[in-house]
């Protein structure tokens, strides 16, 4: 069977990474998104399984020490980890992922699979960034101006991805990753993969 396809997206906080992530996986693309582990409660909206698995940061750490991790982060204070079975297995299985992380998260991933594809999501400006940041009123003023520095940071990894998307307008943004995760699925290794029988056979048609 034909490995499936493995989807890293990462961006700036507030530059609508998630919202973006979300709206893909509505329109039915048949991708796998990967829940990550965290060590911070959750939001009043959040839900366990769905949006995170929560866990105390004993067990974070106890999992962390058994290697169950592809790639771990601590960020503002709390851990964050994606498990390393759970890749493995739906990968083995043909089946696609995504995976949203941030970049430092991003780096290990690739170090076991180096044909992972990565996506970058921009905002089109620092100023929305702050506006958006601002409007959602989660976090303090220092809060925000720490994300802020975390976010110029962030930036300077984008040279390490493949695609890059300006996320301005929430439709267009979407049309575009819809449109990356297509073309990938259709490149030629992953079709010769997929329809071998068939491009065997149309190989062995004469030619009249």
């Amino acid at each position: 069977m034909m490995p499936g396809n493995l989807f890293i997206v990462s961006a700036p906080s507030g530059a609508g990474k998630t919202s973006l992530v979300k709206a893909l996986l509505q329109t039915g693309i048949d991708l796998s998104l990967s829940v990550s582990y965290t060590s911070r409660a959750p939001r009043p909206e959040e839900v366990d399984g769905r949006d995170y698995h929560f866990i105390s940061r004993e067990i974070f750490e106890q999992k962390l020490d058994q290697n169950e991790f592809l790639e771990s982060a601590e960020v503002y204070g709390n851990l964050y980890g994606t498990s390393q079975k759970w890749i493995n297995e739906t990968i083995m299985s043909g089946r696609d992922i995504l995976l949203e992380i941030d970049s430092q998260g991003a780096q290990q991933v690739r170090r076991n699979f180096p044909k992972a594809v990565g996506i970058f999501v921009l905002p089109p400006s620092l100023e929305t960034l702050e506006t958006r940041l601002r409007q959602r009123a989660q976090d303090s003023a220092e809060a925000i101006a720490r994300r802020l520095a975390a976010a110029r940071e962030e930036i300077g990894h984008l040279s390490e991805y493949d695609y890059v998307i300006i996320n301005e307008k929430l439709d267009k943004a979407l049309q575009e990753l819809a449109c990356i995760v297509q073309a990938e699925r259709l490149r030629m290794t992953s079709q010769r993969g997929r329809h071998h029988n068939l491009i065997t056979q149309l190989g062995r048609i004469p030619v009249l």
